[in-house]
């Protein structure tokens, strides 16, 4: 036994040994996940304090909501009132009560008024049933950021985060605050606030102000029924007692039936309540009736959420000119009444007294009238009267067709790319058969005279001639979109970069930078949410670009007189319509307003023009300009002024028949004499163009047009001169023995060096000279050598060399007498 005691000893050791190293690496194992553990834990435990502190980041104060909603001062208690650019008239005001008053009721039950149990039980039902037992918030419905699953989360969501994009990140900031308001304020003050501030629909915000509104009585004297149909239109306020009473009613049952549900209700009061039949209110609350207060509302809510501006508690100073706007509408009452054939209502105002008289015998019954006024200098509207229609405004405006009121923009991508003003077009019938307003075509035309008087030919020439794709990116730097109706704001705004040497005066507004209507936002204890006091500007063209457009759309002289556009001062204006005549515009500028009118027509049967909104656009342009000075503009550096032939634009010539000056940009002044009208001999008694045969007697000088000629059956067709195409017949001349070419005989071919053979002498003979002329009737000549003072007889009297030469050419002697007698003679001859 003794001798084994080794070996079991040597056994028992490498067992144990074995399992220490079984154990080491067991606890080295679990070391090691132990540490993994820790680092992943660790590592969570820093990405959600860093997720924390994102999501927490300038997360706002929970006091807002005592200074937005706590009693006498709360901001929410005083409605959203919107004012003219003053702040001393009111516009609008976004109350269901005529007085704009709204009244904060409590819930206790001890106050003499106050919410009753059934309307805060009937909104609990529908809002948010667990909220005497969760902690303000739920996790539910995490994942839509657009659900508010509880009462504490819509305060939240309306108050304190309207202005927060929807998105997981507001979602879980929302939960956060609805904790703290719960946690800071108690249920009781959260649903107390949630009854007052709520919307039930047509501006009615708190229960007080629905149960005004929807039945005539204060809250604490609701019904049960009455509360379930108010606590359904908080839910949905578009399906309201007013907008929609059956739907409303119908709700209202449903939730009744949830309150009971919920034990909110008993089974005897549910009975009761299901036996009323509520009668709603024949009430009428104020909605925004103005063009100018939905321009407003149109352009704040993209800085600031609709919601939150109903809602109440904001100024909005608006751009408005009060006294201005009252002016604009009254005249385009006036002027609305006029067309229809219609008594005018208030034709005692100075505006409507400066209208010109509409053309004699037209009543247009189905047509319509808008305006607006704008100051370009700030890109701010002044007034904008809606469209009104026989004598009515109504809230109304839309875009229309803008037909040829764009034209200036084909014109202007002309000038960017070397055309100017004096550019010479033809107004003449074409192959696409454009046709011109008038009826008429006018010929040869500068680009002016085209523009001023919108003519339809020249600008689909020019079109055609720029480019499309051109035009639309010189209309898309102004705001344009080709092919598009246009809004009078946006056709206000880009021509009143003409007026301002190039530059676009307005406002960021959603994706457009456009002229505003909104001044400043503040809430009701002065704190901003917008500023747009200081226009931004956007450079669109040259100060050179803008005056040459400016030059042209304020030329009187050019323009129709048949428009009354004329108002005493410098004004650039630009008329407009559509082809199938059932819109008209008349845009203009001075530099301190812009002005446009629309006329429009319904009736196919009839057709507007601009002579009718130009007749609103003077009276509204004249009260606009009262009292300020007459100023144009001055030309500034980069453009010139030159004398021109009319209408070629080029330099003038002895010919040209009428000289004007043009304005140029620098460069592009013209450098070649005018060769649209030149000078021709003709034969007075055939009317033919003169040849060198024609007896010098008969011919007389006449200045032409030299019509092009896709032109020329046009010109013939209107009586306008045109120079022949015919020379006279040529009858072979009487041979005087002393001054005679006999070679080479008349009509001969001749090539190389030609001998030119006959007689040059005779009595008193003094000296001869040989000249040749192109053409049957040449305009210079060219002498063949020096005169001869050696009388010839039939013998060589010049040499002439033809070389490079080719086509009909005169050779013509003269023999000079020394009694100042001059003998000729002339052939005709072709060199070849």
């Amino acid at each position: 036994m003794q001798k084994y005691l080794p070996i079991l000893r040597t056994r028992r050791e490498r067992r144990l040994e074995k399992q220490r190293k079984s154990s080491g690496r067991a606890r080295g194992a679990l070391l090691g996940f132990g540490m993994v553990f820790s680092l992943v834990l660790a590592a969570l435990i820093l990405l959600g304090a860093f997720a924390y502190a994102d999501v927490t980041r300038d997360l706002p104060s929970v006091e807002i909501l005592p200074r937005l909603l706590n009693p006498p001062d709360g901001l929410l208690l005083q409605p959203t009132r919107i004012y003219d650019r003053t702040g001393l008239h009111p516009l609008f005001s976004f109350s269901s009560a005529p007085d704009a008053s709204r009244r904060y009721i409590p819930i206790n039950e001890q106050n003499p008024q106050h919410i009753p149990a059934s309307m805060v039980n009937a909104v609990l039902a529908v809002a948010d049933p667990r909220f005497w037992s969760h902690s303000g918030y739920t996790l539910q419905k995490l994942d839509d950021p657009n659900a508010h699953p509880t009462i504490a989360q819509k305060l939240v969501s309306d108050l304190i985060l309207y202005n927060e994009e929807p998105s997981l990140r507001r979602a879980v900031r929302e939960r956060i605050l609805a904790a703290q308001i719960t946690a800071q304020f108690g249920r009781g003050q959260i649903i107390e606030w949630y009854l007052n501030s709520a919307h039930f629909g047509r501006y009615a915000f708190g229960a007080d102000a629905a149960a005004q509104l929807y039945f005539g009585k204060p809250a604490d004297q609701l019904t049960p029924a009455e509360s379930a149909i108010l606590a359904a239109a908080s839910e949905t306020p578009a399906l309201n007692p007013l907008d929609a009473p059956q739907v409303a009613t119908q709700r209202g049952r449903e939730v009744l039936h949830m309150m009971n549900g919920f034990k909110l209700l008993s089974d005897e009061a549910l009975g009761l309540a299901l036996a009323e039949n509520p009668i709603f209110a024949n009430s009428t609350p104020p909605q925004p009736d103005s063009a100018f207060v939905n321009l407003v509302l149109a352009q704040a809510e993209t800085q600031i959420p609709r919601d939150r501006i109903e809602r109440g508690g904001l100024n909005v100073i608006a751009t408005l000119d009060y006294d201005l706007q009252t002016q604009a509408a009254c005249a385009t009452e006036v002027y609305a009444a006029r067309m229809a054939g219609l008594p005018e209502p208030k034709a005692g105002c100075p505006s409507a007294r400066l209208l010109p008289s509409l053309p004699p015998a037209v009543t247009l019954a189905d047509s319509s009238a808008s305006a607006l006024i704008l100051d370009p200098k700030t890109g701010q509207v002044l007034a904008l009267v809606g469209e009104t229609v026989q004598g009515v405004e109504t809230p109304l405006v839309t875009a229309h067709q803008p037909g040829s009121s764009l034209d200036a923009f084909v014109y202007l991508t002309g000038f960017t790319r070397g055309l100017s003003p004096a550019s010479l077009t033809w107004d003449i019938p074409n192959e696409s058969n454009i046709q011109n307003f008038d009826g008429e075509f006018h010929g040869a035309l500068r680009l002016r005279t085209a523009l001023a008087n919108d003519y339809q030919v020249p600008v689909e020439t020019l079109k055609g001639q720029m480019g499309i794709e051109n035009v639309t990116n010189i209309e898309s730097s102004f705001g344009i979109a080709s092919g598009a109706d246009v809004t009078m704001l946006k056709l206000a705004g880009a021509y009143g970069v003409f007026g301002t040497q190039g530059v676009y005066f307005g406002q960021n507004v959603g994706d457009d930078f456009v002229p505003v209507s909104v001044l400043k936002i503040e809430t009701a204890d002065h704190a901003s949410l917008l500023d747009w006091t200081l226009p931004q500007t956007k450079p669109v063209l040259t100060p050179a670009l803008a005056y040459l457009m400016t030059n042209v759309l304020s030329d009187e002289s050019t323009r129709s007189k048949s428009i009354p556009l004329e108002i005493g001062r410098p004004a650039g204006v630009k008329v407009g319509q559509t082809t199938d005549g059932r819109d008209a515009w008349v845009v203009g500028y001075t530099p301190s307003h812009v002005v446009v009118t629309w006329t429009g027509i319904h009736d196919e049967g009839e057709k507007v023009t601009p002579r009718f909104p130009a007749v609103l656009w003077n009276a509204l342009m004249q009260t606009a300009s009262a009292n300020l000075p007459a100023d144009g503009w001055t030309a500034p550096q980069g453009v010139s002024t030159v004398t021109v032939c009319d209408p070629s634009g080029m330099l003038p010539t002895r010919e040209c028949p009428n000289l004007v000056n043009e304005v140029f940009l620098n460069g592009s002044e013209p450098v070649q004499a005018d060769n649209l009208f030149r000078e021709f001999d003709i034969n007075r008694e055939t009317g033919l163009l003169a040849t060198v045969f024609t007896p010098p007697e008969l011919i007389e000088k006449r200045i032409y047009m030299i019509v092009p000629e896709s032109a020329r059956d046009w010109a013939m067709s209107k009586g306008v001169d045109i120079p022949p195409t015919n020379y006279d017949a040529i009858m072979p001349p009487s041979i005087k023995p002393t001054a005679n070419i006999t070679s080479p005989e008349l009509f001969a071919e001749v090539s190389g060096k030609v001998q030119i053979l006959g007689t040059a002498a005779g009595e008193n003979f003094s000296y001869y000279r040989v000249q040749v002329g192109k053409g049957l009737n040449p305009q210079t000549w060219t002498q063949l050598g020096s005169d001869a003072i050696t009388p010839v007889e039939n013998g060589q009297l010049a040499e002439w060399d033809t070389t490079g030469l080719s086509g009909l050419y005169a050779v013509q002697l003269q023999v000079v007498r020394s009694d100042q007698i001059v003998d000729t003679a002339v052939i005709q001859v072709t060199v070849k």
